[in-house]
């Protein structure tokens, strides 16, 4: 594992927080392609794309936070200034927010954007999972006999034991998720149709992944993120029926042409 690209001195450069740049930089890119094709300003890709940031790592943080309260309490600045410590649903709360107040402020079209955003967000997030697969920040999984299971010996929280490598299984399938937007954002779909799909696969998949996790069950059995899975899943399918058999909504060639 790098945690850290280099060090000079008292810098230390960590892969985490370069992949996180990255994968911010590639969003931010493909969204100022995608305002062009649909005629909106793509001068609000850079504030889109700098609110999540912000919101997401924000979000996570004070997640992280009243999560281990009590830890906060006896040492805040080592709770509150340590680079580690992001929660994936605080991130993705605050990351929402963030962004749906600069839609408001901007007066873009929300459903529209959203739709826009939902492939990005897939993307984003394989980034983040390869930055945590450098950093060994602890988000492996439970032991594992496989041929492919990997030990963390140098990662930030270090493991020799061979586990599942969780973060690499999230990657490639927010891989086949974002190809299977991205491959959607152009057809004939009704509004709210790609991100209410975004939220059905994003919330599977973490389903999934968390019974091979290291995360300890609060509620019947399942993980915190779990039960913020389930809301994600049936939110996205109640949306989903209602496009499908309820009022015809615009349909995007006929939202894009209005644009």
């Amino acid at each position: 594992m790098y945690p850290y690209l280099f060090k000079i001195g008292p810098f230390h450069a960590g892969s985490y927080g370069a992949m996180l740049a990255l994968g911010f930089l590639t969003t931010w890119y493909l969204l100022t392609k995608e305002m062009k094709r649909t005629n909106l300003n793509p001068e609000y890709a850079s504030t889109i794309v700098i609110s999540a940031m912000i919101g997401g790592v924000l979000g996570a943080k004070i997640y992280f936070l009243f999560q281990h309260w009590r830890d906060v309490v006896a040492d805040p600045a080592g709770m509150i200034f340590t680079g580690n410590g992001l929660v994936w649903y605080g991130g993705l709360i605050g990351g929402a927010l963030a962004v749906l107040w600069t839609f408001k402020k901007k007066n873009l079209p929300l459903i529209f954007t959203m739709d826009l955003m939902a492939p990005l967000l897939a993307l984003g997030y394989v980034f983040g999972r390869m930055g945590c697969q450098l950093a060994g920040d602890g988000d492996y999984g439970i032991p594992s006999n496989l041929p492919w299971a990997m030990s963390y010996p140098n990662g930030l929280v270090p493991t020799i034991q061979r586990v599942h490598p969780t973060p690499v299984y999230e990657m490639i399938a927010f891989l086949i998720i974002f190809a299977v937007l991205w491959r959607l954002r152009k057809q004939n779909k009704p509004g709210g149709y790609i991100f209410s799909l975004y939220l059905i696969l994003a919330g599977i998949e973490r389903l999934l992944v968390e019974f091979i996790r290291l995360n300890h069950p609060v509620w019947l059995g399942l993980t915190e993120a779990q039960l913020f899975s389930i809301v994600m899943i049936v939110l996205g399918s109640v949306w989903l029926i209602k496009l499908e058999y309820g009022t015809t909504k615009p349909s995007y060639k006929e939202r894009l042409s209005e644009r």
